[in-house]
């Protein structure tokens, strides 16, 4: 079986970097240990290689597609549901009281990752199921907690999130789906959304929507938005599951994820969906943010999970694939010597080591995220509320830093191939194809830019950014006494500053009132601050490599390997923060638009 990710790897960012047994310490998580711990990355990887790996490249081939009214799946799928509900996979990091083992989110993403890795088209719909009863869980009555959440943990029923509608796109303020109140308390759900992912599907008895919806005479905008679970199956009077009106219209075939369904919802077409409220009316939006920012964070560890595997693929082909001489000291090529393999020429490795770079970048960049959300537990309020405030600023990055740069890795990795990374008969196309999507779900690249600087920058007049440069600043500290990594710290220092002269530019416009210059170019702070934190990821990376070194964990190409990634990503990716700065302090404004005149023509 080909390689799609590294054990070793994950062990060492889980256990070395993240340190996840500390994570012991806290009253939730004290019936885990180390042990138990690799039990569990043991089971994910048995069952990926044995449920998910080998459908990757068939469900690209048969996907998911909507016929005689509802959406076909992969045959699997069914399988995965069943498994993960006995083995209870789906409510692992639920509290006890609702089922769950409370694992620390670490190390579920450490699971996810080798499964998204495995077959990114198939966790989603889990990710989905999990996430849409964990809201249920936290802000749901008992009734609805004790009508849904069993089965949907069981495996037995699916789950979405519905926030997108067609003329709303990611505006939520202009949502109009309505929600009419009924004489017994539930409301009345008619409306339309689409872009819904794992909609429908076979591999479930029913499908429960979350859905945002605005009960009328609410206030307008994001303020009147509330929160319903509308079933697609509800139970009747007499507990059987009777249709509920709302039903799936159609389904969007995609250049990518193709076995991943995604589908329009119709609700109330005959006017008997019944939807039912989750917490209080017109707190929708606020109690959705906990499913939405965990989707960010699981869309940017589905982005660095397809980036290694098409890494892995690459250093697989460029392992295997002779071409070309090796060019000599003289400048001439030995036409009487062998092949070399083409990993041995510099421009292959040049691609290669970006590769590796960026994907161990980001996988360490989602389980700080991972690890900030189990410090939330912190028996330490003030831990507790910097922990959050960090995790605040962290998720667009989370997201935005392994989509972006995730999709430039695995187009790397299909130029190593060569004009066999463009056909069919090897994955680098299907990774390229899969990975376009994780830039656009939950929020596209400017969306979540324009989060970034406008709402978590200045988030409590602005401690949360000042943390994260606390806590950079500890790292640089950590690594003084090493030779090899003082030199980078000093850059990464470097690029810090870079960061504060963007901000002190940007934020002058922000006082004048000048908004749209103010956030003009949130993109490019985006890029610019997403390297910096990845730089830091990369400069703890190495310094527990070095920890490493003499001991018996890990061998020596291992530990070289990691220092070799870090020195590439500060030689070739982290000085881009200069070209950065330079656009921001330009003041061009070459994206404003002037009057009425529409020079783009």
């Amino acid at each position: 079986m080909a390689k799609y990710m590294c054990m070793d790897t994950l062990r060492f960012l889980l256990f070395d970097v993240h340190q996840a047994e500390s994570l012991m310490r806290y009253t939730r998580f004290t019936s885990f240990d180390r042990s138990s711990m690799d039990m569990l990355l043991i089971a994910a990887k048995d069952w990926a290689d044995q449920d998910y790996f080998p459908y990757f490249k068939e469900m690209d081939e048969t996907p998911a597609k909507f016929e005689g009214g509802k959406v076909r799946t992969h045959p699997i799928l069914k399988k995965i549901f069943s498994d993960a509900g006995e083995n209870g996979w789906l409510g692992m990091y639920f509290d006890s009281e609702d089922g769950g083992q409370q694992l620390p989110q670490l190390m579920q993403s450490a699971l996810n990752h080798i499964l998204e890795a495995a077959n990114n088209h198939i966790p989603g719909y889990l990710g989905l199921t999990a996430g849409a009863a964990h809201l249920i869980a936290t802000f749901g009555s008992e009734q609805l907690k004790k009508t849904y959440i069993p089965p949907m943990l069981a495996g037995k029923w699916g789950g979405t999130m519905a926030l997108t509608e067609p003329q709303a796109g990611s505006s939520l303020s202009d949502i109009v789906t309505r929600a009419i109140p009924r004489n017994d308390g539930t409301f009345e759900i008619v409306g339309q959304k689409i872009f819904i992912s794992a909609g429908d599907h076979e591999a479930v008895d029913n499908i429960i929507h979350l859905t945002l919806a605005r009960i009328e005479g609410a206030p307008a905008g994001t303020k009147g938005i509330s929160l319903f679970v509308v079933p697609k199956l509800r139970i009747d009077e007499a507990g059987n599951l009777t249709p509920n009106d709302v039903v799936a219209v159609n389904d969007f075939q995609k250049m990518g994820q193709r076995g991943y369904s995604t589908v329009h919802l119709v609700y109330g077409e005959q006017r008997q969906c019944v939807g039912y409220l989750v917490g209080e009316a017109n707190h929708g939006l606020q109690y959705m943010f906990q499913l939405m920012n965990g989707a960010r964070i699981d869309v940017g560890m589905t982005a660095a999970s397809i980036a290694t595997a098409a890494y892995y693929a690459s250093l697989q082909y460029a392992s295997e694939r002779p071409q070309g001489r090796r060019i000599m000291n003289s400048g001439k090529k030995d036409v009487s010597e062998n092949q070399t393999l083409i990993k041995e020429h510099p421009d292959v490795r040049r691609m290669l080591l970006n590769q590796k770079c960026i994907v161990e970048g980001s996988l360490s960049l989602i389980l700080e995220c991972a690890r900030l959300v189990d410090e939330e537990h912190s028996s330490d309020p003030e831990n507790a509320r910097q922990c959050h405030l960090l995790l605040e600023l962290l998720t667009p990055m989370a997201k935005t830093f392994p989509a972006e740069m995730g999709r430039q890795s695995v187009d790397m990795g299909l130029q190593v191939l060569g004009g066999y990374g463009f056909c069919m008969d090897f994955p680098l196309q299907q990774y390229l194809r899969d990975i376009r999507i994780m830039a656009i779900y939950e929020g596209t690249t400017g969306i979540q830019s324009l989060d970034l600087l406008s709402r978590k920058i200045p988030l409590e007049g602005g401690e949360a950014l000042r943390l994260l440069q606390a806590r950079m600043q500890e790292t640089i500290h950590q690594v003084s006494e090493s030779v090899f990594l003082r030199p980078y710290s000093s850059k990464l220092l470097q690029a810090m500053d870079h960061v504060q002269k963007a901000l002190t530019h940007l934020m002058g416009f922000a006082m004048k009132g000048d908004y749209q210059m103010f956030l003009a170019d949130a993109t490019i702070f985006m890029d610019l601050l997403g390297r910096v934190v990845v730089g830091w990821q990369w400069l703890k990376i190495t310094h527990a490599a070095e920890k490493q070194a003499s001991g018996q964990s890990y061998n020596a190409a291992f530990i070289v390997g990691k220092q070799k990634a870090m020195a590439f990503y500060f030689t070739y990716e982290l000085p881009k923060t200069a070209a950065c700065l330079e656009t921001i302090l330009s003041g061009e404004g070459l994206t404003i638009p002037v009057g009425e005149d529409d020079w783009l023509q």
